[in-house]
C-alpha cells in the first residue's frame, strides 16, 4: 500500500546511522537479544524483535507514541513518531500506524537506501563468514570442529529458508520437498529458463503485489530454490522469487497472514503439475520425465490428463466402495490422489502427549484403519443409488488399489467448531522405518514383500492452537542425519526427538532394498 507516513517517520541516512555489527539478519532485539525476526526502526536506527517473537518492534512504536497523546503535540514530536520499521532479513517495510506492507518511498529514496545498505552489510558478513570458514578448513584443528557420522568426517552444509511474514508454513513443505531425492533431483537437473534481460538482468529485485508482470514460472522458481538447499554456500536462502509468483498464481495465499501447510502442498503440487503439463516457453518439460526411466509408464498416475513426476512420485489410486443397504446394489470408482488426508479418530483426541498416563496411545496405524474402515454414511451423506433410482442409506469402503512411489499422509488435526476452526493437539505414535501398508491393498497378494514398506523421510510440525496462528516447523532426513528446519535456523537432531514430535503431514518414501526393519 501506499503509506503517507513515511516523511515523518523515515529519518535515518545509511552512511551516518549507527547500525549493530553483523549481518542484519542476525541482529538482536536491543531488549530481549532475541536474533530471530530481526526489525529496525527507520525513525531512530534500533533494533528490534517482530511480533510473533516477542513483539519488541511494536511496543518500541507504541511507546514512542505515549507523549503524543498524553501532552500537547509539539513540532518535534509531529515529526518523529517511530512508525515505520524494515525487516532486516527480507528488506520489506511496515507501517505500524498503516498497519500494512508498505510499498512506496520517500522523495530521497531513503528506504532503497537503506535496503543496499542492509544488503550490502549482510553481503559483507557473508563474505568475511565464507572466509574465516576457508580458514578454518585449513586449520588442522578443523576435525575436532566437524560432525562425526559412521566413522567419517563431513560438514554441516544444510541451508534454512529466511521468513519473509508468517511464511513458515511454505518453509516447512519446502525442506520437507527438498529431502525427498526423486523429487528433488528431477527439478535441479531441469534446465534453467531465464525469465528476466535487459535493465532487470542479474539484479535483484524486490516484488509487490500491485506489479504486472505475468512472465513467471513456478517451476523456475521452484528449481532455483531446490538448488539454493544444500549446498552450502550459505546459512539461510530468501525465497522470495518464489513467494511472489505463489502471491502472482495462487491468490490464497497473497498477503502476510499465517496459513495452512497442507493447503499450500497441495497447491504447490497441482500448479507445478499443471505447468510441468504444458511446459514452459513452448518446451515440454515432460520429455525430461520420460527420459528418466527410473519414472517408468507403470509408475504414473495420471491427474487431470498427461502424468509428470509430480503424479509419478505422488500419485496413488483409491478405490471407493459404495454399497446400497436397501437393495445391495454396489458401486465401485477409483479415484487419483496426492495424498491421504485422515482423522485422528476421537477416541484419543484427549492423549496430548506420548507419555500422559490416561487413555490409549494414537498411533498411525489407527488413522490408516479409520480411514479404510467400512463405514455408514449417515443422513447428510445418502447415496443416490440407481437400482432404488433414490437416495438411500449406504455403507461406504476405501481401499488402496495403487501405492504411490512417496506416501504423504496428513493428519487432520484441524476441525470447525460452531464458528471456531479448533486444533487436535492428540499425539500420534508413527514409524521411522517399516510402515507396512499392505493390509490397505485391494489385492495384497499380487504386491512384492518390500513393495509395500515405507521409511520416514521428512515430518512438518505445527506448534500452537490454530491454523491461523503458531509456526511451523520440518524434520528430515538426509544421507543418514536427521535435521530440524526452523526458517533460517537448520540443526542437527536425533530419532528421539522425531518420534515425539506432533506431526501434520508425514512423508514416506517407498522403500527399495530389503532390511530386517521392524514393521509397524
Amino acid at each position: 500500500m501506499e503509506c503517507p507516513h513515511l516523511s515523518s517517520s523515515v529519518c535515518i541516512v545509511p552512511d551516518s546511522a549507527k547500525f549493530p555489527n553483523g549481518s542484519p539478519s542476525s541482529w538482536c532485539c536491543s531488549v530481549c537479544r532475541s536474533n530471530k525476526s530481526p526489525w529496525v526502526c527507520l525513525t531512530c536506527s534500533s533494533v528490534h524483535c517482530g511480533r510473533y517473537v516477542n513483539g519488541h518492534a511494536k511496543k518500541h512504536y507504541e511507546d514512542a507514541q505515549i507523549p503524543l497523546t498524553n501532552h500537547k503535540k509539539t513540532e518535534k514530536q509531529e515529526k518523529v513518531q517511530h512508525t515505520v520499521c524494515m525487516d532486516c532479513s527480507s528488506y520489506s517495510t511496515y507501517c505500524y500506524r498503516c498497519d500494512d506492507f508498505v510499498v512506496n518511498d520517500t522523495k530521497l529514496g531513503l528506504i532503497q537506501k537503506v535496503r543496499e545498505h542492509l544488503q550490502n552489510l549482510e553481503n559483507s558478513a557473508f563474505t568475511a563468514d565464507r572466509h574465516r570458514k576457508r580458514k578454518l578448513l585449513e586449520n588442522s584443528s578443523l576435525n575436532s570442529k566437524l560432525l562425526k557420522v559412521n566413522g567419517s568426517t563431513t560438514a554441516l552444509c544444510a541451508t534454512g529458508l529466511r521468513n519473509l511474514g508468517n511464511t513458515c508454513f511454505m518453509n516447512a513443505i519446502l525442506q520437507s520437498l527438498s529431502n525427498i531425492q526423486q523429487f528433488c533431483c528431477y527439478f535441479k537437473e531441469l534446465p534453467a529458463v531465464e525469465l528476466r534481460n535487459g535493465k532487470t538482468a542479474g539484479r535483484r529485485t524486490y516484488h509487490t503485489r500491485s506489479q504486472g508482470d505475468n512472465n513467471v514460472s513456478l517451476v523456475e522458481e521452484f528449481r532455483k530454490t531446490l538448488c539454493a538447499l544444500w549446498q552450502g554456500s550459505q546459512t539461510a536462502f530468501s525465497p522470495e522469487s518464489l513467494f511472489y509468483v505463489v502471491w502472482k498464481i495462487m491468490p490464497n495465499f497473497r498477503g502476510y497472514q499465517q496459513q495452512d501447510a497442507h493447503e499450500f502442498m497441495r497447491y504447490l503440487l497441482d500448479h507445478l503439475h499443471l505447468e510441468l503439463q504444458g511446459g514452459f516457453n513452448g518446451v515440454s518439460r515432460s520429455v525430461i520425465l520420460q527420459e528418466n526411466s527410473s519414472l517408468s509408464a507403470s509408475n504414473k498416475c495420471c491427474i487431470n490428463g498427461a502424468s509428470t513426476v509430480v503424479t509419478a512420485i505422488f500419485g496413488g489410486i483409491l478405490q471407493n466402495e459404495v454399497n446400497c443397504l436397501i437393495c445391495g446394489t454396489e458401486s465401485r470408482k477409483f479415484d487419483p490422489f496426492l495424498d491421504l488426508s485422515l482423522d485422528i479418530p476421537s477416541q484419543f483426541r484427549n492423549k496430548r502427549s506420548k507419555n500422559q498416563e490416561n487413555g490409549p496411545l494414537c498411533s498411525l496405524r489407527d488413522c490408516l484403519r479409520s480411514f479404510t474402515d467400512l463405514e455408514e454414511l449417515d443422513e447428510t451423506e445418502l447415496y443416490m443409488c440407481h437400482k432404488c433410482k433414490k437416495k438411500q442409506k449406504s455403507t461406504k469402503k476405501f481401499w488402496i488399489q495403487k501405492l504411490p512411489k512417496v506416501l504423504c499422509l496428513h493428519l487432520k488435526r484441524f476441525h470447525w467448531t460452531a464458528y471456531l476452526r479448533n486444533k487436535v493437539d492428540t499425539y500420534v505414535e508413527f514409524p521411522l522405518r517399516g510402515l507396512d501398508m499392505k493390509c490397505y491393498l485391494l489385492e495384497p497378494e499380487n504386491s512384492g514383500p518390500e513393495s509395500c514398506l515405507y521409511d520416514l523421510a521428512a515430518v512438518v510440525v505445527h506448534h500452537g492452537s490454530g491454523v491461523g496462528s503458531g509456526h511451523y516447523t520440518a524434520y528430515a532426513t538426509h544421507e543418514g542425519r536427521w535435521f530440524h528446519f526452523n526458517d533460517s535456523t537448520v540443526t542437527l537432531t536425533d530419532e528421539e526427538t522425531v518420534v515425539k514430535a506432533k506431526a501434520y503431514i508425514l512423508f514416506y518414501v517407498e522403500r527399495q532394498a530389503r532390511s530386517g526393519s521392524e514393521k509397524l
